[in-house]
């Protein structure tokens, strides 16, 4: 809406916003019975003109029975739809094109609690979910020169079996441990491909239904808390995962061109196993809350790209992508004041994510794109009286590590960008203060109401959304870096009512 009131060409042509819907509707049919059915519906859309856009967005329900078998075992039956399409396009001059993946699925749970006695209670279930995955549409303007493609979609199935049980022997101890189990199928119809070196040396045809590759996991947790004093406790956790969708970034790319692919036969699922310990300490009356945690993933069957990949609509993008390791760990800290007219928390994390992949950085360690050494959080809430209370937010983050050109060389005329160490270099470092007052219009038994006021990003810190590199168009010899960022502030008053 801001946009659009701007008279510069190049801001009141672009597009910026997002929705979000949420329903939910409930209906009891007895004292053991009651059905639940929630849907969500939301879009994100942003484009620049004449540079790229990104639209994503999901459509999700669930429909969800609850019953009471006894007074020890509960159920909960689920059936939940999802539907998320991520659409990215790149405008340059005439050669238009946009990139469309999407991941549809449905999912079946079936989940019982049942209290064994006033310590001890079991929980355990299946699940199934089925995923329909296209990795990528392209679609290009008619002066392109290249053709439209659309890849092929590829479908999976994915069940498993659980149970858990949650032990509180006395009052100093507190026990949590279970075991899932995970089957993981790539299902036909489609061809399949083996690679040697990163080229297809074979290629299967199944059809649909057909079982193209299966995975068998065990994912076992443990987390044991001892309570020191009523004022202090511990904690120690152990946990494994495993994930079967992969996604795939460039971290060359200043636009996003992410897409997600399935573990097939040439595709292992990753593996993560995170320790952790923590320790928790109430003080001052319980008015404060200090608490610390450390933690330590170790990562198997990592995946990233080769230099210089084709990522985009690539029907052989895992003949692309090297495998390997990776390791995640960090400390973090919170100091939280959970009563009195002032409350909030200060919050911060010191924390490394790296990969170890042959055939990128000489084999070294290197930060994964998703790296941020620093993160912090401050939050302060103050209640002037019961009507009026005022807000601030401030963070701070490392920015990402990504992949910048670190020189650039000529061939027949045209200039290419020299690439040396993967991740090499860093974003801008991410920060903004969020300040707000919120008015409490009315509170009653049937009827509540607020008014609230608040600026976004207070100071106008120009956060970089993306860093491209051009030609200075005073001197083609030299080499400029073009930050794009999407706002400074943003007022907003929002209105909120109950009934």
């Amino acid at each position: 809406m801001f946009l659009k009131l701007s008279s510069d060409e190049t801001l009141n042509s672009n597009q910026l916003y997002f929705y979000d819907v949420n329903l939910k509707a409930n209906y009891k049919i007895n004292q053991n019975n009651r059905i639940y059915l929630s849907g969500y519906l939301g879009r994100d859309v942003f484009e620049m003109q004449d540079m790229f856009g990104l639209d994503w967005g999901n459509i999700t329900g669930t429909l969800r029975w609850n019953h009471i078998w006894n007074s020890k075992l509960f159920s909960n039956t689920s059936l939940i739809y999802s539907d998320y399409d991520y659409q990215v396009s790149i405008m340059n001059n005439d050669n238009d094109f946009s990139l469309t993946s999407v991941i549809e699925n449905l999912n079946f749970k079936q989940d019982f609690q049942y209290f064994i006695n006033d310590k001890s209670a079991l929980n355990f279930g299946f699940y199934s979910t089925y995923n329909q995955i296209t990795p990528g549409q392209l679609e290009v303007s008619d002066d392109a020169g290249v053709p439209p493609l659309d890849l092929q979609d590829k479908y999976t199935l994915e069940s498993g079996i659980y149970i858990g049980n949650e032990w509180k022997p006395n009052q100093k101890w507190n026990l949590s441990y279970g075991l899932r189990f995970n089957i993981f199928n790539l299902l036909g119809p489609g061809d399949f491909y083996a690679y040697s070196e990163g080229s297809v040396s074979d290629t299967t045809t199944y059809s649909s239904g057909e079982i193209v590759q299966s995975y068998f996991s065990l994912e076992p947790r443990i987390n044991l808390a001892y309570i020191v004093d009523p004022t202090q406790s511990l904690k120690v956790s152990y946990t494994r995962n495993t994930q079967n969708l992969h996604l795939i970034q460039n971290s060359n790319s200043s636009a996003p061109t992410d897409i997600w692919i399935a573990s097939s036969n040439n595709l292992k699922p990753e593996i993560s196993d995170q320790l952790s310990l923590g320790y928790f300490k109430n003080f001052a009356d319980n008015t404060f809350q200090f608490s610390t945690e450390v933690y330590y993933k170790w990562m198997q069957n990592q995946i990233d790209l080769k230099d210089g990949a084709d990522l985009m609509a690539n029907e052989y993008i895992e003949g692309e992508l090297l495998f390997g390791d990776g390791r995640a760990y960090g400390l973090e800290l919170m100091l939280k004041k959970k009563s009195g007219s002032l409350s909030g928390w200060i919050a911060y994390t010191l924390s490394r994510t790296e990969k170890q992949i042959e055939g990128i950085n000489q084999g070294s360690w290197y930060p994964a794109k998703q790296d941020a050494t620093h993160d912090i959080s401050i939050v302060g809430i103050y209640d002037i009286n019961p009507r009026w209370s005022l807000s601030a937010t401030w963070v701070y983050n490392t920015g990402n590590a990504v992949t910048f050109p670190s020189g650039k060389y000529g061939i027949g005329g045209d200039v290419q960008f020299y690439y040396t160490e993967r991740n090499g270099y860093r974003m801008p470092a991410y920060h903004r203060l969020d300040v707000g007052a919120t008015w409490n219009i009315k509170k009653t038994d049937r009827f509540e109401s607020t008014l609230n006021f608040s600026i976004y990003n207070a100071y106008g810190r120009k956060n970089a959304f993306s860093i491209d590199f051009e030609e200075d168009v005073n001197d083609p010899t030299w080499t400029v870096a073009v930050k794009t960022y999407l706002f400074t502030y943003i007022p907003s008053i929002t209105y909120s009512f109950k009934f």
